[in-house]
């Protein structure tokens, strides 16, 4: 009679103790063993388990030691981290017997070839000049009957439109639109305008209007063909002769348009002063271009992750013009690091940072961690994270994971950092790939 309510007693006291062990930091840490990993190949990996069991790891000996060995399989201590040294790149699988019987996990492995860099921290000059005309506000043309119109509204322009070609002929500089609007005077037929928006090409007619005041064709329009700063270059890959700098897009000033490059340049640049970042007031790097003549390297892209181009050389002035092993984005940490910029002229100086918090990013997404400058002298030199200071490589444990990108306004000493393998993408030096396919190394 009394059997039923020993088997409840029994069930709660049994379900309590899954609990117990499933909310248990061991098992969590157990439970959350990858189902994949990315290394790359020749650099070891550490793995922390930290549960008190003994397992058998399978691998191919081939492809991939375990502990130092080369073993087909491996007795290990879970308790203690596990080293992974691939030798080939390839894909391999890697399954692990609880006691050496129980299957618990198999984790597949993707080895890349091994990709080293030289890290930047130099102060470049950015020069762009963008793919077509870009439109940055309107205007009030004043006609002969003193009636005030914008014809580049009336036909449809907005801000942020790229002008692509006016009657058939491509324009890029801002002259030429000049010397098309003084031709309107001559057949008074309305300008057929191709323009980009939202990526996407489309056609309207713009009829020009004769300002008086001026004695010339007006659009109404306000335009922008180029842009000019300050930056610091990240990373330059000899293998490939690719670098990539900044860390983020450059928008137009007016539109916080992404620019479209058309084409452009860096330039050697030198840092006279800085102007320090204050609570709600971040500072700067002021600098000039240092021998303009002297082109590091071209611009072709200009993506949410920074510029990147093709450059001819290892950049001068580096820290130490060694090459470094490149980090995934998964195996960034929360907790100390270091980033080489320049506060004074053209030295590359190494300060101390805190990495406060990593994103979990299986995607590219341009915030992926919190940094935080610890470095005494450089707080005391800048009073934080300033403009200009963009693109300075974060290292961690002696390879090169992330480069700066933004400040927090309210806290100059803080900002956001993104991931070096999403600018390694766009530099097309990472092969872009999803979760489950191969990385590889161009």
């Amino acid at each position: 009679m009394n059997s039923n309510p020993r088997k409840r007693w029994f069930g709660l006291i049994l379900v309590s103790f899954v609990c117990l062990i499933g909310f248990s930091t061991p098992f969590q840490q157990f439970a959350a063993l990858p189902n994949e990993l990315r290394l790359f190949s020749g650099q070891m990996k550490r793995l922390q388990v930290g549960v008190p069991v003994h397992a058998e790891v399978t691998v191919d000996p081939q492809m991939l030691q375990v502990n130092g060995m080369s073993r087909h399989s491996t007795s290990v201590k879970l308790s203690e981290p596990l080293s992974l040294q691939p030798s080939q790149s390839g894909q391999t699988n890697m399954k692990v017997k609880l006691f050496g019987k129980i299957p618990f996990k198999t984790i597949k492995v993707n080895v890349v070839p091994d990709l080293r860099v030289i890290p930047g921290g130099q102060t470049i000059g950015v020069k762009v000049k963008s793919a077509g005309i870009l439109v940055v506000g309107h205007h009030q043309v004043v006609d002969r009957n003193g009636a005030k119109q914008s014809p580049g509204e009336t036909a449809g322009l907005k801000l942020g439109d790229l002008i692509m070609s006016i009657n058939g002929t491509p324009v890029n500089e801002v002259h030429k639109v000049g010397l098309l609007c003084a031709r309107y005077g001559d057949d008074k037929q309305p300008l057929e305008v191709t323009y980009k928006r939202g990526g996407q090409l489309s056609n309207t007619k713009l009829s020009p209007v004769y300002d008086e005041d001026d004695k010339a064709w007006r659009l109404g329009l306000y335009i922008r063909d180029s842009a000019a700063g300050v930056g610091t270059l990240t990373f330059y890959a000899p293998d490939q002769g690719v670098y990539g700098a900044l860390g983020h897009v450059i928008t137009d000033m007016d539109t916080q348009t992404p620019i479209e490059v058309g084409e452009g340049q860096i330039l050697q640049s030198s840092v006279t002063s800085i102007n320090k970042s204050q609570t709600g007031e971040p500072g700067e790097k002021r600098a000039h271009f240092v021998k303009e003549s002297k082109v590091l390297g071209n611009i072709e892209r200009n993506t949410p992750f920074g510029i990147f181009g093709k450059m001819n050389e290892a950049p001068t002035h580096s820290y130490s013009g060694k090459t470094l092993p490149v980090a995934f984005a998964e195996d960034v940490k929360e907790g100390p690091a270091q980033i080489l910029t320049v506060v004074n002229d053209q030295k590359v100086e190494r300060f101390n940072i805190e990495i406060m918090h990593v994103s979990k990013q299986s995607s590219p997404a341009t915030k992926g961690m919190v940094i935080k400058i610890t470095d005494k002298r450089l707080l005391s030199k800048t009073g934080g994270i300033v403009q200009g200071m963009s693109g300075s490589p974060i290292i961690q444990d002696g390879k090169l994971v992330g480069a700066v990108t933004h400040v927090f306004v309210n806290d100059p000493s803080s900002g956001y950092g993104c991931f070096i393998e999403w600018m390694l993408q766009d530099a097309g030096v990472l092969m872009k790939s999803s979760r489950g396919h191969d990385d590889k190394a161009a």
